[in-house]
């Protein structure tokens, strides 16, 4: 990585959500700051600011990322995708969000964000996840308003839903 000065701000030039972005960030500044409070992206919620509880889960370069544990100029040249890249359009919300809303998983919506993210993530590649599957995921999540059974439930939901929708894309 590039040595930068600390005594100035930098140009951060990434993609977000399928878009160019771009930005000036000092360089010890976290992406979560810098996403929320540079770009406008403030989907990306911030709690623990330890890596622990999750709600600042994005996805960096197809991985799973603590926002709040990345610097911002880590991801010069990156493609990011954020909470406000899951739904197709401003008007139009994606499968995950409509299985959350169905299920009444959002709760107070602190850690909403950073869960659809995983789920997203985690369903591209595994269209039938057991119960267990999700539960193991979720591990790596905090939220202090449900038992996690709605949240589930709306996961199982959306990947039957997806796989059904890559079945009917593939019989086609």
């Amino acid at each position: 990585m590039t040595r930068l000065s600390a005594d100035s701000r930098h140009a951060i030039r990434f993609t977000l959500n399928g878009r160019p972005a771009d930005a000036e960030a000092e360089p010890r500044m976290l992406l979560s700051d810098f996403l929320r409070h540079q770009i406008g992206a403030t989907g990306t919620h911030v709690g623990c600011e330890h890596g622990v509880c999750g709600a600042c889960t994005i996805v960096v370069d197809g991985s799973l990322t603590r926002s709040c544990l990345t610097l911002a100029a880590q991801v010069e040249g990156c493609d990011v995708r954020t909470v406000e890249g899951l739904a197709p359009s401003a008007d139009q919300l994606g499968v995950l969000q409509r299985a959350f809303r169905r299920n009444h998983a959002l709760q107070c919506g602190f850690c909403t964000a950073g869960i659809l993210m995983s789920l997203d993530h985690y369903l591209r590649d595994h269209r039938a996840p057991s119960e267990s599957d999700i539960r193991d995921l979720l591990s790596g999540h905090l939220c202090r308003c449900t038992g996690y059974t709605s949240i589930i439930q709306a996961a199982l939901e959306a990947a039957a839903e997806l796989a059904e929708t890559t079945k009917e894309n593939t019989d086609a």
